[in-house]
Parts: C-alpha cells; structure tokens; sequence
C-alpha cells in the first residue's frame, strides 16, 4: 500500500506540474527563449483563481481567467524583447519583478489584507461538477485527483499539439529555429514570439491555478524556483525519450515532469528533509544539463563517423 500511494503522489504531482513544463517547452524549446517571467506567472495564476473562487465565481471560470492573466504576462514580457530590444533574461526578470508587487496587490484586495489566498472548504475542479461523477478512491486509495489531472492534462496536450500544426503554430515554431526564414516568408518574427511567450506563460498560470485549488491554497512565493523546475523536467523528457521515435515533444515532456517528480519522491522517502528540496532540484538540473551534452555529443561522434 505505501508503494502505491507513493506511486499516486508521483502521479498527481508529476501531472499538475506538467503544465508548467508544457509552457516552460513552449518557450524554452521552440522559441529558443529563457523565460524567467514563469517564476510570477505561476503564482500570478493560482491567486487570481483562488481570489475568484473565494467571490463566488467557478473554479472552472477562474482557470480560465488565471491563463488569460498569464497571456498578458508574456505578452509583457514579449514586448519588452521585440519592441524594446531587450535580452531574453532581463525581460523576464523585469516582467517577474513587476509581478511580485501585482501578485501581492491581487491577493491582499480579494482577501482583505491577508498574504495567502485559501480556499478550504470551497468548490474546486476536483470536487465539483464533473469530478464529482468520477470515482473518490479505489481500493482504498485516493484517486479522483490523479484521474481530473490526467483527463485534464491529455486534453491539454491534444489542444497544444493540433496548435503547433496549425499555420500560427509553424511560425511560433520557425522562428525559434530560423528567424530568416520567417521574414523572407514575409511574416513578423516578433509577432510569433510575442504569442509564444503569452502561450507559454498562460499555461504557467494556468498550472498555478491547478496546483492552488489541489491544495487549497496560495500566496506570492509559490513559484519560487519553477523555471528551474520546468527547464529539468523539458530537458530530463526530450533526453530520455529522444530515440523514441513514435512519441511526440509534449509527451516526453510530460514524462519528464512524472520522473522529475518522481526523483523528488525519492528523496523524501529516504529521509531528505524538505529544507533540501531546492538545492536537490539545483542538483537534478544540473545533471539533466549534463546528460542532455553528453548525449548530443555522443550524436554528433556518431554523425561524424557515418559521414
């Protein structure tokens, strides 16, 4: 029993923050562009949608309203990088320190004056409407959750993959590959950025809002760390899975997001103490860098000695 239960941890969390890697992907993959603006739109989008749960409005709504709240982020952050000419970093930076003092703006007006928005007690996606038609545990063990995340996250990933075959989604993707050739198609190259960015931030709200109605709760310091967190769990999926060749980006990443979660579970279980949990997520990154290089190396021997 305590295997599973681990098991569905793993799930459950892996699956939440699957959606962040999915844009953290979006922008760091196909756009070639390190977002540091996901540190503030995660929190940004799991405390609007709280602040609108605890006014009445659908937990279903709000996951809505909160990706838009993230779409306008990256928007920002896109303009600050085309129109201003500013490095990748610093937009980010910039947009992540603009959205520190509008997250504590958000939070302290819908809760009047309080730092942590919480929704105990009130209707969530996990315990309203749909959900409520799926089974509570099996075999005595917890699992609506895992079955809300994973329809939730199939969508999810359809949705993104008919997007990126679409004729906006071929540009998004030509041009964090080659700029050059979406101007000589006669398309703006700042345009696809600029729509990349607020794609992929939108759904880094969007999982903040997931992850705060999971747990009831959220303030400003929750995204602490998840452009670490999506960069891993991006470059853990695309290496372990690269030869795979029937499988597709955004399941691999997905896939990467479960086992990152899943090294994290690890450590727990031995006995790490959770003030560990940053430096271990540090460390991890560090190591997909590392095996990420050796494996493009590897490759490229490979190229070399066939050539």
């Amino acid at each position: 029993m305590e295997v599973i239960n681990i098991i569905k941890v793993v799930m459950e969390e892996g699956l939440k923050y699957a959606i962040l890697a999915l844009g953290v992907y979006l922008a760091y993959s196909i756009l070639d562009f390190p977002d540091l603006s996901v540190d503030g739109t995660m929190p940004l989008g799991a405390i609007i949608s709280c602040v609108l749960i605890i006014n009445g409005v659908n937990p279903w709504i709000s996951l809505f309203i909160a990706f838009a709240g993230g779409i306008a982020a990256g928007c920002l952050t896109g303009i600050l990088h085309v129109k201003l000419k500013l490095q990748p970093l610093l937009s980010g930076i910039l947009v992540y320190t603009f959205l520190l003092t509008v997250n504590l703006v958000i939070v302290k007006a819908g809760t009047g004056g309080q730092s942590i928005a919480s929704i105990f007690g009130e209707k969530t996606i996990f315990n309203s409407g749909i959900a409520n038609i799926l089974p509570q545990t099996v075999g005595g063990v917890s699992v609506r959750k895992v079955i809300v995340l994973l329809i939730f996250i199939v969508i999810l990933k359809i949705l993104i993959d008919l997007y990126l075959k679409t004729k906006s989604g071929m540009l998004v993707r030509a041009t964090g590959s080659n700029q050059q050739y979406v101007i000589m198609l006669a398309k703006n190259p700042g345009a696809s950025k600029i729509l990349g960015l607020a794609l992929g931030n939108g759904l880094s709200a969007l999982c903040g809002a997931v992850i705060a109605q999971s747990n009831e709760t959220a303030n400003t310091t929750m995204g602490v760390g998840m452009v670490v967190f999506g960069l891993s769990s991006v470059i853990i999926g695309l290496s372990v899975f690269k030869r795979v060749g029937f499988m597709k980006a955004t399941t691999m990443v997905i896939l990467g997001t479960i086992i990152y979660k899943a090294c994290l579970q690890i450590a727990v279980v031995i006995g790490l103490p959770s003030d560990y949990n940053k430096a271990l997520m540090a460390v991890l990154f560090v190591i997909a860098l590392v095996f990420s290089g050796n494996l493009k190396e590897k490759a490229g021997k490979r190229r070399e000695k066939n050539a």
